[in-house]
């Protein structure tokens, strides 16, 4: 049986949430009250301002200003005008710490989730603690991952795109 993660999982730091959020599972309640559910097989961490990758390397702004809210918030962003893509933040209030969810179980690549899961503007700012439509949930299942650059970072210059801030699930276990 699943059990919904609470805020307080969220508000660690972003390396401990990452190393705990490989192989939870996001579930997406639709309008039309169907649930489904999706293991997350892969992430990528942004962990502040000082992360020349990260949207939050810019300062506080406007897109960025749920960054800088308490762990277990929705950050969405549009790209390319047509793919909403999912984060979620962690950390204390202010540290602007967030991670893309970039795989699940069958869909591989942040802008397919957010199509799968519908996402849109609305979700910016949604707290998975008391969210009736998006939320994560942990059944249990232990998994090893792998670690990796991120992806599409180039702009960041050599450290940053080199750091080892993308976790692959690698198998389950049980």
């Amino acid at each position: 049986m699943s059990v919904r993660l609470k805020r307080d999982f969220f508000l660690r730091d972003i390396h401990i949430v990452a190393h705990h959020l490989v192989g939870k599972i996001i579930v997406r309640k639709f309008d039309t009250m169907k649930e489904e559910r999706f293991r997350i097989t892969e992430i990528e961490m942004y962990v502040g301002e000082v992360d020349l990758a990260s949207h939050a390397s810019k300062g506080r702004t406007k897109r960025t200003e749920v960054m800088y809210s308490c762990g277990g918030c929705v950050y969405v962003y549009l790209i390319y005008g047509m793919y909403w893509m999912l984060n979620i933040v962690t950390g204390k209030k202010n540290q602007a710490q967030a991670i893309l969810i970039r795989g699940v179980e069958g869909i591989d690549g942040p802008g397919k989730i957010g199509q799968q899961l519908k996402l849109n503007k609305s979700f910016y700012g949604e707290n998975l603690e008391n969210s009736n439509r998006i939320w994560v949930e942990d059944d249990g299942m232990l998994c090893n991952y792998t670690l990796h650059p991120r992806i599409n970072v180039g702009y960041a210059g050599d450290i940053w795109k080199n750091k080892l801030y993308r976790y692959k699930i690698e198998k389950a276990k049980l």
